[in-house]
């Protein structure tokens, strides 16, 4: 026989039977935790193909930054005015690997070149602001580029590749 006093107030055991589900369903989640979360990715994969943000305001005319990207080498140079125009003067038809220099750069930052600094002979590093052109040289087989990133001369077959960037601000672009 049940009385009305017995069904209106919570007992002991209904506090335990509460208690015992909600520590079970805890104790669920945290065994399958680990079985979930070994399925993302590894930091490093993550890091790898992460777009990164560079801050632009601490390079000077004339300077330029190496920065590493997916494992790369990125050559951040801001381009005196006399650069750009030599660059810009140069007739395609000398150029092994035809590109103007506006295809390589942003409109309205025509100062800023951003390439990925591995030779396109061998894959040697190149050497920022050494050769004949004020460019890159890679002492590795001479190859020599001019302050767009353009093959000169040499044995390398191809200009320093653009990677994809844009400018987020007048002083900040990102990569990737």
């Amino acid at each position: 026989m049940v009385t009305a006093s017995t069904v209106d107030h919570p007992t002991r055991r209904d506090f335990l039977f509460v208690a015992t589900g909600a520590v079970a369903a805890v104790g669920g989640v945290a065994t399958l935790w680990p079985f979930i979360s070994q399925m993302n990715p590894d930091a490093s994969t993550i890091a790898a193909g992460a777009p990164i943000e560079v801050d632009l305001s601490p390079v000077a005319e004339g300077q330029d930054i190496k920065v590493f990207w997916r494992g790369k080498p990125i050559y951040i140079s801001h381009r005196t005015k006399k650069q750009v125009e030599e660059v810009r003067s140069v007739p395609l038809s000398n150029l092994p690997d035809p590109a103007t220099d506006q295809s390589r750069t942003k409109d309205g930052h025509e100062q800023w070149l951003v390439v990925i600094g591995i030779c396109t002979h061998l894959g040697c590093i190149p050497i920022a602001h050494e050769g004949n052109y004020d460019g890159f040289f890679c002492p590795c087989h001479g190859s020599q580029y001019d302050a767009s990133g353009r093959i000169r001369q040499g044995p390398a077959p191809l200009n320093l590749p653009v990677p994809p960037y844009q400018f987020v601000s007048d002083t900040k672009i990102q990569i990737g």
